[in-house]
């Protein structure tokens, strides 16, 4: 008998939700149901532990133990290897907020575990096992929130300034050379060209917060700047005159990153 979680790919819910519908624990990445019949596995892309990733519609999904090497007879790494024999219905999730559960639907194993290595809690290299993981019902994974995405991406970014060089490269020699892709979504905002065009002019080919010349120029042989809104669309700011600005590469990248206050409050100076 086929178990229906009722639930939408792409639907987000909540741990509690997550146990109340599998009839599952409330811990670990790996959790068997035996009241459903289930066994849930959790992607959980804020941890710097494991190293999941899809490749190709398939996801490479790391087996559980934190420390030391991990062994295909341990607990749910043997139901999920043993899956396909023992018809165990496997459903996934991924996290990429802190409390957040991404449903992406059931998955089967669409090969045999493979061995390699990662490092554990330690920082120690240590022997893992990689389940390659295809959706039963679905294409391909569901999206990504955007605001989700860049929170994970920044997380991952913060874990690795604690590294050190050594061991940045022996991470780096273990990772998969193709790059990771993955459908993100998120709200695209359509702004006034014509605004764009006017702040451009305004800056009359120098950057309004730095006050060098635009770095090169674009295929018309007009100044490259890019317009940026000082009070950020996604926070409310309106699409007027005296909020957008042209501004260099780099420090429309500044504004993106530290957003600082100074910074703005020359921006608005710069925009009357």
């Amino acid at each position: 008998m086929t178990f229906d979680p009722r639930l939408k790919q792409g639907e987000t819910i909540s741990n509690q939700e997550l146990r109340d519908k599998f009839k599952c624990g409330a811990r670990g990445g790996m959790r068997r149901s035996h009241t459903t019949n289930t066994l849930v596995l959790i992607s959980d892309h804020t941890r710097g532990v494991y190293q999941d990733r899809w490749k190709r519609g398939v996801l490479h999904y790391t087996g559980m133990g934190l420390e030391g090497d991990q062994s295909i007879g341990l607990a749910q790494n043997k139901t999920l290897a043993e899956s396909t024999k023992t018809g165990i219905q496997v459903f996934l999730f991924e996290v990429f907020e802190s409390g957040k559960y991404l449903y992406q639907g059931r998955v089967r194993l669409a090969g045999k575990p493979l061995k390699g290595t990662q490092p554990d809690e330690s920082n120690r290299q240590r022997l893992v096992w990689i389940f390659p993981l295809k959706l039963v019902d679905f294409p391909a994974p569901a999206p990504i929130p955007e605001e989700a995405f860049d929170q994970a991406v920044a997380k991952r970014e913060r874990n690795s300034r604690k590294l050190s060089e050594d061991d940045l490269r022996k991470r780096v020699e273990k990772i998969n050379k193709s790059p990771q892709q993955r459908a993100v979504s998120g709200i695209r905002y359509e702004t006034s060209e014509e605004l764009k065009e006017l702040a451009k002019r305004k800056a009359k080919g120098k950057c309004m917060l730095c006050g060098e010349n635009a770095p090169f120029a674009d295929r018309d042989n007009q100044p490259y700047l890019e317009e940026h809104h000082i009070i950020w669309l996604s926070l409310g700011g309106p699409d007027t005159e005296n909020n957008v600005v042209a501004l260099c590469p780099n420090c429309h990248r500044k504004m993106h990153v530290l957003d600082l206050k100074a910074d703005r409050d020359f921006l608005r100076i710069k925009a009357r």
